[in-house]
């Protein structure tokens, strides 16, 4: 559980005194205000009261925060929002702010949260619950020391919970310090035993350290605990912890090279009902592993049937994938620094306009990660097929990374929200999806959520709307057709690479077009490859340098862009 309610005290004789319909009220009274009675029973009984009109002011409050509760109970945030607004409206309190925050939260709306619990804390007198979840929000957005202030002081606030400790040990486990945060959540387990969120937290810290089977013994418990006995706190999103456990647990054992198992609880994952912005990035997250592995199991079928389309001299050449072979999974994975890249680069597009410079790009960012010691797989002018099958087998092996980088240089389009990478077979035909011919990056980084590793996605390519009415571009830049760019990440802690973080830099800012250059290379991976690989530069000073290059190169045509969640100084190419 991530978060605390805080219950307003309410006089029952007071508030059900009113002479008319004094037995259906006496009815409907314990039933709206009980955070016992089940959900759906409560939101009926809060409601029918509502109807009869006979309340208004601070009263009316007491019923609208009630039938929220009922919501939140239910996981329909909207519906959470909107009656905490009209209580705050009638009457502001505390509790309701803290409630309303605490939707906003599950929302993945952070920075709405952390309002609402400065109001509630604005308006006294302090609360470790406020200050708790306070903590939590500000750790979602990736701001660790600030999370780790509120925290201890909901500590010192007391009574000591259980969870203030839980939250805390998470947040220094993000920060590095594996030992501190351990401490902390063997504290959260020694003051409640019978949770399974700890154990979830300190599963993740065993993996980070290596000792594979303490985490599937810890995940496993988790498991049994959230079985027996269903989360009692009203804040606790529906189905979060049994989908929260499965997929740690199905991380465990797919690090241990136990692919059976690991299916069977990334199944698992998948068969919850996410309401919560976390179990929904959970269950992208299982989504693509459970993918991911079943490929596995079928491609030694496919590669036997391979000689047959060998033999057809009418087929076209393969497209250029250059891919290490994975390795045998390890009985049991140790934190050893293993550091792999994708790099791709498309440009010879038949159906849309076609850029000379991806493919040289590609090969001279891939040749500066070998340099500095990346296992790097590498694929030139891929077809959907065969750029599918070489994001999948990186994926598959980044399992067992602590940093894994991705490079894209080509043709990349936004689609509400969404962006894609484009294979160089793209086609856009009347009436059909245009996605469909495309690779999600939502899956990319999906694949890659894990919070053990560092995660650093770099992409050389246009910025563009693909909804606007020219599809192709005319002049030499990398963009399907004029339009917004491609989507900055709204929030890189709500969807995708929940912990050890993640930089993503674009090769131009929002709305502006990334230039394929008149050179052998375009401007931002030139310089991109003059500096990845200077031993002892921190990433983002990289990035830094890069980015004041390509303005001068471009004279302020290109200003490159980045959005960061990583927790700490990342070093490419070690001093």
């Amino acid at each position: 559980m991530r978060r605390l309610l805080l219950i307003p005290a309410l006089l029952a004789a007071l508030l059900w005194s009113a002479p008319c319909f004094a037995q259906a009220r006496s009815q409907l009274g314990p039933l709206c205000t009980t955070d016992t009675t089940p959900a759906d029973q409560m939101i009926d009984a809060c409601t029918k009261i509502i109807a009869l009109k006979v309340f208004s002011d601070e009263k009316l409050a007491t019923i609208y925060f009630w039938r929220a509760v009922g919501w939140n109970k239910k996981g329909n945030y909207a519906q959470v929002i909107s009656d905490a607004t009209e209580a705050l409206r009638l009457k502001p309190s505390t509790a309701v702010y803290n409630l309303r925050g605490s939707a906003y939260f599950d929302k993945g709306e952070y920075d709405i949260a952390i309002a609402d619990f400065y109001d509630a804390l604005r308006m006294g007198p302090p609360s470790g619950i406020i200050l708790h979840n306070r903590g939590n929000a500000y750790r979602s957005k990736g701001d660790y020391a600030k999370a780790i202030t509120d925290y201890d002081a909901a500590i010192k606030a007391g009574p000591k919970s259980a969870f203030s400790y839980q939250n805390r040990g998470a947040s220094k486990r993000a920060l590095g310090d594996l030992d501190g945060a351990l401490a902390d959540i063997n504290e959260a387990v020694r003051i409640d035993p019978s949770l399974p969120q700890p154990l979830i937290s300190r599963a993740v810290i065993w993996r980070a350290k290596g000792e594979i089977e303490r985490a599937i013994a810890d995940t496993s418990e988790a498991i049994r605990l959230a079985k027996a006995k269903a989360p009692v706190n009203i804040m606790t999103p529906p189905g979060s912890v049994l989908i929260s456990a499965y997929t740690q647990r199905g991380l465990s054992y797919e690090a241990r090279g136990d692919a059976a198992h690991a299916k069977e609880d990334y199944a698992s994952v998948l068969e919850g009902v996410a309401s919560d912005a976390g179990s929904k990035a959970n269950q992208a997250t299982a989504k693509v592993r459970l993918a991911l592995l079943k490929e596995a199991d079928a491609a030694p079928r496919k590669a036997a049937a391979a000689p047959a389309a060998e033999s057809n001299p009418a087929a076209p050449p393969a497209a250029s994938v250059t891919a290490p072979a994975p390795p045998a999974a390890p009985a049991r994975t140790e934190a050893t620094g293993r550091r792999v890249a994708l790099v791709i680069g498309n440009g010879a597009y038949a159906h849309v306009k076609a850029l000379p410079n991806p493919p040289n790009d590609a090969r001279a960012i891939a040749r500066s990660l070998r340099d500095i010691g990346f296992t790097v797989s590498e694929g030139l002018d891929l077809d959907r097929g065969a750029m599918q099958k070489t994001i999948h087998d990186f994926l598959r092996e980044a399992a067992r990374s602590q940093i894994a980088v991705v490079y894209y240089a080509g043709h990349g389009v936004q689609v509400d929200g969404r962006n894609y990478l484009v294979p160089v077979d793209i086609e856009f035909k009347a009436g059909s999806r245009a996605t469909d011919a495309m690779v999600d990056m939502d899956t990319i980084m999906a694949g890659l959520d894990d919070q053990i590793r560092t995660n650093i996605l770099i992409l050389d390519a246009c910025r563009n709307n693909p909804m606007a009415p020219q599809l192709a571009s005319t002049g030499p830049s990398r963009s399907i057709e004029a339009g917004s760019g491609l989507a900055a990440p709204a929030s890189l802690g709500s969807g995708s690479t929940l912990g050890a973080g993640t930089l993503i830099a674009f090769a131009t800012a929002p709305g502006q077009v990334a230039l394929d250059g008149e050179g052998a290379n375009s401007p931002f991976s030139a310089a991109l490859s003059r500096h990845v690989g200077t031993p002892g530069l921190e990433v983002q000073q990289m990035l830094t340098r890069v980015r004041a290059e390509v303005v001068a190169a471009t004279k302020g045509k290109q200003v490159p862009w980045s959005n960061s969640s990583l927790l700490g100084e990342v070093y490419l190419a070690e001093q």
